[in-house]
């Protein structure tokens, strides 16, 4: 980190707002500034949480190690269970579904994607899904997880994230913060104090008349953007064109099963319902478009499709999908829902806290900010949000369904120019590119574009050097080395019950 002259380090920073996102970064912030920075967290439990996210992507692993935290403590203090990838169902025609598992497809063969060569066998007739050439597809469909010993394929395949309490993992991150030295505050903050001179926040005031000065301020107080937008007039991006579900209720209900080791993603008329299967309940979502089914409706959709019974009343969002039009200005950088909303469907929101927070400490100012590496931040925040948008819009707009309003709409509507271009290029093809830092990998692209039935016209020359009986004979090889290994690890319940089972009391919340 880029400190400058000494009397130029900064001494305080200010956290606005709680939640996941707040002591995300009071945590990391915390671990990484050392004794020589005051950190203040101010929240107000009369404001509270949003909390539908409990699902996360297998980078969230490296921040947990980044603070030196047991996967295993954490997930046993939050309820949580390890998640292999996501399941849709209905998203290219009722009935039909595909899982976008995490890892790798496969092995590539001579420098050419594995794809490439599954994309031949398919033409050939010889292989009919690209599933069982996943072990994390494989073991999530047989409900297991364990820890492989060695290298070399499949295990180096091996991928997976989390499944958690998302209030608790608050809780969890505030415990290990304040033994780091931050500080928090109970407290509504009501307004700003801003110099002159320069425009730059210099203390946020309470509603008690408390000041909390500073000379970074991290804005994590939700939709609201208090400080990013309300103070700073910083702009909002409305993304509905593309993404134009605008509500969500949510509902935990009582665990029907053995968690399964894996998100479930189902499409319903006006949107699609989540399903999150932690060690003590199941998180239950309906995203939708307020246009095409009224909050009642929806509510009744969800209620009707739980699994299990319902444990609280279901409690109702409005959001609209986008982001600011710069996430750090002055000596402010907003993080969470003050940045920006993506829909929960590939679980991107705590990987986007955990990006900003990333290039927040690579980045870290002065006591004076440095435009031109607020315009860095800016332009890589940017372009995470953009690219996971086209991965998201991809789920909506690749489907043959004409039941409904909703459904009709994103099939007909006009593509963000990137994500036209990525389809060109795959449906000549089959290539994909990842630019700069991309979140989402080939096996993910390749995951959604087949699973959601868009195939290719060709493959890439270089696979037919490889004689038909000859590619036969490796995949099948492949498939029967993934299909032994996954039948190797034990069941995910046996695994969480021996290694990271949540304490009696907390299971008692669901009986």
């Amino acid at each position: 980190m880029s400190r400058g002259r000494a009397d130029d380090r900064i001494e305080r920073v200010v956290i606005v707002g709680g939640g996941t996102a707040g002591w995300m970064a009071a945590a990391a912030l915390g671990r990484f500034l050392g004794n020589g920075v005051r950190i203040d967290l101010v929240e107000s439990e009369a404001i509270g949480t949003v909390g539908v996210g409990e699902a996360t992507i297998p980078p969230i692993r490296s921040f947990l190690q980044m603070l030196r935290i047991d996967e295993n403590d954490f997930l046993r203090h939050t309820n949580g269970t390890f998640k292999l990838g996501i399941e849709f169902v209905n998203w290219t025609r009722p009935g039909q579904r595909y899982l976008h598992p995490f890892g790798l497809y496969g092995a590539d063969i001579e420098g050419v994607s594995f794809h490439q060569y599954f994309l031949r066998a398919r033409a050939l007739g010889l292989e009919a899904s690209i599933e069982p050439f996943s072990l994390t597809a494989v073991a999530a469909r047989q409900g297991r997880f364990g820890a492989l010993q060695g290298g070399g394929f499949p295990h180096n395949h091996w991928a997976w994230a989390y499944q958690f309490d998302a209030t608790r993992v608050a809780a969890y991150l505030r415990r290990y913060a304040e033994k780091l030295g931050v500080r928090r505050s109970e407290g509504r903050v009501v307004t700003a104090e801003r110099a002159p001179e320069d425009g730059l926040v210099r203390a946020v005031v309470l509603d008690d008349g408390r000041r909390l000065e500073g000379e970074l301020f991290i804005d994590c107080s939700g939709f609201r953007g208090l400080l990013i937008g309300q103070e700073l007039g910083v702009g909002y991006q409305d993304w509905g064109r593309w993404l134009p579900c605008d509500r969500a209720v949510a509902v935990p209900s009582k665990q029907a099963a053995a968690p399964e080791p894996y998100t479930r993603s189902t499409a319903r008329a006006a949107g699609w319902q989540w399903h999150i299967p932690l060690q003590h309940r199941s998180g239950n979502g309906y995203v939708y478009s307020h246009r095409t089914i009224s909050d009642d409706e929806a509510t009744a959709t969800l209620l009707a499709n739980l699994g299990g019974e319902a444990l609280a009343e279901p409690r109702l969002l409005s959001f609209t999908t986008g982001r600011r039009k710069a996430f750090w200005e002055g000596n402010c950088v907003a993080l969470g829902l003050a940045a920006g909303f993506l829909e929960p469907l590939e679980s991107t929101a705590i990987h986007l806290v955990q990006t900003g927070i990333a290039k927040l400490l690579a980045l870290f100012p002065g006591r004076r900010p440095n435009p031109v590496e607020i315009g860095e931040y800016n332009r890589l925040m940017a372009a995470s949000y953009e690219q996971i948008r086209d991965f998201l819009v991809l789920h909506y707009h690749a489907t043959e369904r004409e039941d409904s309003e909703l459904w009709r709409y994103c099939r007909a509507m006009a593509l963000p120019d990137s994500l036209r271009h990525k389809l060109e290029l795959f449906r000549g093809r089959g290539r994909l590119f990842r630019y700069e830092d991309e979140l989402f990998s080939v096996t993910s692209w390749v995951a959604v574009l087949l699973g959601q039935g868009i195939v290719p016209d060709a493959h890439d020359t270089l696979v037919d050097r490889m004689e038909p009986d000859e590619l036969a004979q490796l995949l099948r090889r492949m498939r029967g080395t993934i299909a032994e290994t996954a039948r190797g690890l034990p069941l995910q319940q046996d695994y969480l019950e021996r290694h990271c089972g949540a304490p009696d009391s907390v299971m008692q919340e669901a009986s």
